[in-house]
């Protein structure tokens, strides 16, 4: 990270933002980004993995609900069991939904602590970051001028079989869990999205059902999307513990870089 950093809580949101590379000003734009829940699964390792170094915007990392320091207790571990127990209404449903519902009032308290004006406004999210990223768009009422999706979940269905796969086990939807899925399903909702730049960086080794789901997201939205393959990335960025910027990370870091320079100038 190029910049000083600065950290605490907003709105009860951990946080860590990097001023702009040209130095803090009124009209900058201001990058919000959201992690994944693979490393790096904390707001502080993705901006080491993903830090929009040389940027001219504000780039503000937060933490999702259930990760970093807001894990239960039991750590990781309780993790896996509310996963186990029902992965979709314990863990999907709750980051996501939570992350997108605090978005609002973070960036508003953030505003007046660090100074922030009105300038054009990015978001950035990985995997369930993604996601959570997707519904500020969506549904925050928040004018957002441009996004970098990477690893993205962008239909929730997609997800829960690239889990299925790999933890080998089968979930068992519920009308619950199937409204939460339709509402993590940003193909069927593109058109929601229509407007917003949006670059789409995904791995050639990451699940077939995430790759799937982003070029069919890509051509959902058209003129609107870009999809940007990397060739050997699989899913997370990091390997555990998850604090250092993988090859594949800086790659996705450059891409991210380019896309906010273009389209949030």
């Amino acid at each position: 990270m190029g910049s000083e950093a600065i950290a605490g809580h907003a709105a009860g949101v951990p946080f860590l933002a990097l001023a702009p590379a040209g130095g803090a000003r009124a009209d900058a734009p201001v990058v919000l980004a959201w992690h994944l829940a693979d490393p790096p699964r904390t707001e502080a390792a993705f901006a080491v993995a993903v830090p929009l170094d040389g940027l001219d915007a504000w780039r503000i990392y937060l933490g999702l609900p259930l990760y970093g320091t807001r894990l239960p207790e039991g750590g990781m571990d309780e993790i896996m069991r509310l996963a186990s127990e029902d992965v979709v209404l314990n863990l999907h449903g709750p980051t996501a939904e939570g992350a997108a519902r605090e978005a609002g009032p973070a960036l508003a308290e953030l505003r007046e602590r660090l100074g922030l004006g009105d300038g054009p406004l990015g978001v950035l999210g990985g995997s369930i970051g993604a996601a959570a990223a997707q519904l500020v768009m969506a549904e925050s009422g928040l004018q957002v001028a441009a996004a970098v999706l990477v690893s993205p979940l962008i239909r929730l269905r997609d997800a829960v079989a690239a889990g299925e796969r790999r933890y080998q086990f089968g979930y068992t939807w519920s009308p619950a869990s199937e409204a939460v899925a339709d509402r993590l399903d940003f193909v069927a909702r593109a058109g929601e999205l229509a407007g917003v730049p949006t670059l789409l960086v995904v791995g050639e080794e990451d699940d077939e059902g995430f790759i799937a789901a982003a070029r069919e997201l890509a051509a959902a939205r058209g003129a609107d999307a870009e999809l940007a393959l990397i060739e050997g990335m699989g899913h997370a960025l990091a390997e555990e513990p998850g604090i250092d910027q993988t090859p594949h990370a800086a790659q996705a870091d450059r891409r991210a870089t380019d896309w906010f320079a273009r389209h949030l100038a």
